[in-house]
């Protein structure tokens, strides 16, 4: 726990891993968080926080969340931002991944599902795909 935030299911899980019974495990999560060492708030922030500086977009991010366990109204709070911060967010990435427009229609599709892999809604990317000689001040 001192690398990283866990969530709480991420930890009952490694517990019950380890051999704990859920009569042990719960009333341990509570106490934890109870002291402020366990926060699924801090944990989904942090999870977010990392995902979107690696270039990952809000439908990924809150699918993974989802996965982990992560309290659906920590992740969608964490993930509030305006559609206009995404596709600043989506057109960062493509830029530094991309290099120049696509050559043909099947360049521009493998990039449209590259992008989509990486959790950008179809909005977001028909905006940063078709704008994409716009912006280039980076």
């Amino acid at each position: 726990m001192a690398r990283r935030e866990h969530g709480r299911a991420e930890l009952a899980r490694k517990l019950a891993q380890r051999g704990f019974g859920v009569d042990e495990v719960e009333p341990t999560l509570d106490a934890l968080e109870s002291q402020g060492l366990l926060s699924e708030v801090r944990y989904v922030e942090s999870y977010v926080r990392s995902r979107i500086d690696r270039g990952y977009g809000p439908l990924r991010i809150l699918a993974e969340l989802r996965q982990r366990g992560a309290s659906e109204a920590a992740a969608r709070e964490a993930l509030a931002l305006d559609a206009e911060a995404w596709r600043a967010r989506a057109r960062q990435y493509y830029q530094r991944h991309f290099s120049g427009p696509p050559a043909d229609y099947r360049e521009r599709a493998r990039r449209w599902r590259h992008m989509q892999q990486r959790g950008f809604d179809a909005d977001t990317l028909a905006t940063v795909l078709d704008h994409e000689g716009d912006g280039d001040d980076d």
